[in-house]
């Protein structure tokens, strides 16, 4: 589908890049060519993920850097550091947190937890990045993941849908400011891409696992990694350099059928609801002890 070389000279850092779909994408981008970097709060577990690719793209390079993108102080010395190893040609935007709840129940920490990772961070990171391709006169790409929920809205996740919605209208706005000095900006809204640390967060109960997409997704099932890792190579491609400012739908036009991504549990009781704050604390508290 894309040349060997596509990526070739290229480097891109993708944040949240050690696991899940931040991992489908950087891995493909590496297999183009491209050396890459990855971030994430879990060191240990993107050594690892450096460690694998690499061993499978001999001559490849994926450096790491263990950083919290919802400090803006810890976002910029990371980017000065890659900085001195060599300059970015793109950044992809894909380090998020979300969990459903209904929202009379988020406290403010709880919907600061959301914001401060997927608006906040992404904007620093975005700028951290643009400001130093600005100066330095370098073309380059950024590729924010985002969701559906943008145009629709939606229930139970009501912190992510404002903050995502955020993020595609920082998009559209630096599209057009920084398109003068060979930035481009565009951004992905996925469907219901399966991983481990979504799902434990998204789909508790795990209700019907990924069958109840055979009836609520026009297409009959959920994304495959391999074609969300497709879509962001293309998009990161200057072969298509003239896409900027888009946000573009991958999710077997679920999102134009008419119900909504969590609608189904509008239906939930009280006990169902006490059953996914426990799941989701349970998951929140096995993943911060996989953080060093």
């Amino acid at each position: 589908m894309f040349k060997a070389d596509l990526f070739k000279g290229k480097r891109f850092l993708v944040t949240g890049g050690g696991t899940g779909l931040g991992r489908m994408m950087m891995e493909k981008f590496v297999e183009l060519g491209a050396d890459c970097v990855i971030c994430g709060r879990r060191g240990s577990v993107l050594e690892e993920t450096a460690k694998q690719v690499m061993a499978k793209y001999p001559g490849r390079r994926v450096d790491t850097h263990a950083v919290d993108i919802r400090v803006a102080t810890a976002v910029e010395e990371m980017i000065e550091r890659i900085w001195v190893t060599g300059p970015l040609d793109g950044l992809v935007n894909n380090a998020a947190g979300n969990f459903i709840s209904q929202t009379k129940d988020l406290s403010p920490r709880a919907f600061d937890a959301i914001a401060n990772i997927v608006l906040h961070g992404t904007f620093y990171m975005t700028n951290a990045c643009g400001k130093r391709w600005i100066a330095e006169r370098r073309k380059a790409s950024v590729l924010s993941i985002l969701t559906t929920w943008v145009w629709t809205g939606s229930p139970f996740v009501v912190p992510s849908a404002m903050s995502k919605a955020g993020v595609a209208v920082m998009t559209q706005s630096l599209a057009v400011e920084w398109a003068r000095h060979g930035i481009r900006l565009n951004a992905i809204a996925p469907g219901p891409f399966p991983t481990e640390g979504a799902w434990a967060r998204l789909n508790p109960l795990k209700e019907g696992d990924d069958n109840r997409y055979n009836t609520r997704n026009p297409m009959g099932r959920v994304g495959r990694p391999s074609e969300l890792a497709n879509m962001a190579a293309f998009l990161m491609s200057e072969e298509v350099e003239y896409i900027n400012g888009e946000v573009i739908a991958i999710d077997g036009a679920m999102g134009i059928m008419g119900n909504g991504t969590f609608s189904n549990m509008m239906a939930y009781s009280d006990a169902d609801w006490q059953r996914i704050r426990e799941q989701i604390q349970s998951a929140n508290a096995a993943d911060r002890a996989k953080r060093s």
